[in-house]
Order: C-alpha cells, then structure tokens, then sequence
C-alpha cells in the first residue's frame, strides 16, 4: 500500500512539472507579452509565426522592443529587422497588444500619381499593378533608362509631372538628390533599411540590391578559367569573347562607382582596354545572358538576377555566374531605389508608395520573382540567391555615385557611347 501511495504522488510531481513546463513554454498568452533571448537560427519573422502564427506580424516585436529599449539597456534596439544577434533580449508583446501595434490607420489616397521608372516594366509592373489596386490611384507609369528617366526629370524642371522618381542604381537617385529635386523621407521610412543602403541626407533609399557580376557559358568556361578582378578581362585572351552593354543604367552605375574607387585615370584604362578586346555591344543585360546562354559570346557583365530569370525558366540554361574574387568593383553591391521629386502635387500617394516597396509583400517579390536581395524585411532568403555574406563585396559609399554626367562624358569621349 506504502508503495502504491508513493508511487501516486510521484506520478502527480511529474505531471505537475510536466504542466508547469508547458505553462512557460506555451505560446504568448492574451494578457502579458514576455522577454525572449534569440537563440541560434532565430529570425523576427520567425519568432512572429511561432508566437503569433503570422510571419507578416514581426514589426510589433521590433516597435515593442524597441520601446522596452528606450528605458531599459538589458534590451537592444533593433535598427535592422534584418539583423538580430543570438543572445539579444527582445520582448513579445501580448497578442492584443501586437494587434494594436500592427493597426496603422491607412491614409486616405486619391487622385493621380506619375512614377517615373528607370526600372523595367516587365520587372516591376506587376507590382505597381498591384499598389493601384489596393489604393485605387490613377497611376501613370513613364518607363525608360534609368539614366533616361533622371535625365528628363532635370530637363523638366519644376514642371516634372513626376511625383515619385524609381530608379535601377544608387548613381541615377545620387543625382537627383544631388539636384536638390528630392524630399526627405520620414525617419520611419528610412529606418527599414540599413544605413548603407539609403541616402546619407534621407533623401532616397533602397528597395532591393543587385550584385554586379560576370555571367559565363558553363559549356566552354569553368570559373577557374576567370580572373580574379575585372582588369584580368584586358588580357587579350579575350578578344571577341565578351559582352557589354554601356547604354545601360547599371552598367553606367557600375562605371561611376569604378571611377570613385580606382580613379578617372584607372577607369579610363580599363574601358580602354575592354574596348580594345572588342566586346559585342547589347541593348541591356537580358540580351547579354540571353548571347552568352546561346554561345554567341563566352562571357558578359551584367546584374546577378537576369541569369536567375533564365535559369527559373530552363534550370539547364548553360549558363552561371562568377564574383569575381578580389572583391573589387566587379563584385560591387548596388541598390535599386525611391524618391519623392520636390514637386509632386500628391505626397500623401508617393509616400504611401514607397512605403508599398517596404512593406513584406513587396519584398517577398523582389526575393521570388525577380531575384534580387531584399533590404527591408526579415524574410529567409531565396535559394537562388548567393547570401551577402559568402562573396567578397566591395564597401562602397552608393551616395557617392551621383556623378553620372562624368561617366557618360569619358563614355562618349572614348567612343563607347
């Protein structure tokens, strides 16, 4: 009997316990939020899902936390949702609590917005498609070069019917905020990205980045075959073997931001010398991949994510891509990006737009559809995609890529353009 009696009360300590163990590891009740301590493979969405069961739900971890951080320092700040280090404390608001962080009133909009769209319709139309259906705007979409596009803006003056500038590189919005032609965002705006990423005066930021990089034909190179930094490409083994495309926004990006790390007399060189090899000139990069694909050329420079819109198409298409393993401009990370011109006449709509670009659905689009990196959003990372952090990028200020006129004189002084 002793021992039946014993044996009672160790069954019900264990199932004490048992429930006790459970009551703290339960998911976040209605009535308390709690602290939690990121543990190893933690990222916001994620702690959103598992105490919420919606991914979409991690900015009231950030605005709670950030809150909790402003008054006590056992809590850091979050500055990047992108970024939370193992070990950080954070506190979970309570369900409700979280409900009411997340209900931002949505701003009355109406009448018309103009975009001006450096970038391509068939890579973010159906996106600005799908901001005129949930705003009911009438949108007007003027799509060019990215160049093209910046170039008219200053043309027009303070007649521009532009409201919101879209542009391909950070070399296009350096040069209309240089030209005094953009307004500040608001802090909560430029909050969403990193620093590195955004104008240095709030006047722009990012919405997606883009690598720089040397697609090959995987039929007849192999990335041994590839030098190590982009001056290796002057060698005359090259000869009738590459691609360009120096009409393009990013390629003239990728130009200005060679002239501000190795200088006019070094960029000069290497155009000259690309130019003395006698590359095959392309309208845009597309083509370029599409010729390399084909075997028509061995090797292009280009934007990482168009090979990636062929290879989602045909995972066969014999093509990859290399960065380049110096880390030099080759590899560089550029930023396709938003600003609102100085004389919209909607400001309320061209906010909420680029406030459209941040938000997690956008960002998903540019992980999924178009295969870029996404800045804005703590989102898992795209297969496809070759993390930041496992190829030797080079630390350039984007805000110093404003000097477009520059790159397009010493282009036509060579007779590239």
């Amino acid at each position: 009997m002793l021992q039946k009696i014993q044996l009672l009360i160790l069954m019900l300590a264990i199932s004490l316990a048992f429930v006790s163990a459970n009551l703290y590891a339960a998911p976040l009740s209605q009535e308390n939020g709690q602290d939690y301590v990121v543990q190893a493979d933690d990222w916001l969405s994620k702690l959103a899902e598992k105490f919420y069961g919606d991914v979409l739900a991690y900015p009231a971890i950030v605005e709670a936390t950030n809150t909790k951080a402003a008054a006590d320092d056992s809590y850091t700040a979050i500055d990047n949702p992108d970024v939370i280090e193992v070990g950080q404390k954070l506190f979970i608001p309570a369900a409700q609590e979280a409900s009411t962080l997340l209900e931002a009133p949505a701003p009355v909009l109406n009448g018309d917005l103009t975009i001006y769209s450096g970038r391509s319709e068939s890579l973010v139309g159906p996106l600005i498609e799908q901001f005129k259906q949930e705003t009911g705007l009438n949108i007007e979409v003027r799509y060019g070069e990215t160049a093209e596009m910046a170039s008219t803006i200053l043309e027009e003056g303070d007649n521009s019917p532009a409201d919101v500038y879209y542009g391909q590189d950070a070399g296009a919005l350096g040069a209309l905020a240089n030209a005094g032609r953009f307004l500040p965002l608001p802090e909560a705006t430029l909050n969403q990205v990193e620093p590195r990423f955004r104008s240095a005066e709030g006047l722009w930021i990012g919405t997606s980045g883009r690598a720089r990089v040397v697609v090959y034909n995987t039929d007849t190179l192999a990335e041994a075959d590839l030098p190590d930094d982009i001056f290796g490409f002057c060698d005359s083994t090259w000869t009738g073997r590459m691609g360009w495309a120096p009409t393009n926004g990013s390629f003239q990006a990728f130009v200005t931001a060679l002239r501000v790390v190795e200088g006019e007399d070094r960029a000069r060189e290497w155009l000259s010398c690309i130019q003395a090899n006698e590359p095959a000139v392309f309208p845009n990069n597309t083509s370029i991949v599409e010729a390399v694909g084909s075997g028509e050329i061995d090797l292009g420079f280009v934007n990482h994510y168009y090979l990636l819109q062929f290879l989602a198409e045909n995972p066969d298409f014999p093509a990859a891509n290399y960065y380049d393993r110096s880390g030099d401009v080759g590899a560089m990370i550029n930023v396709a990006g938003v600003g609102i011109i100085n004389t919209t006449d909607n400001l309320e709509a061209a906010q909420a737009f680029v406030d459209f670009l941040l938000q997690p659905t956008s960002q998903e689009y540019f992980n999924k559809e178009t295969h870029e990196y996404p800045l804005a959003a703590a989102i898992e990372l795209d297969p496809a995609l070759k993390p930041l952090t496992e190829f030797n990028a080079p630390d350039i200020d984007l805000s110093r890529l404003q000097d477009l006129d520059g790159t397009l004189q010493l282009l036509q002084e060579l007779g590239i353009l």
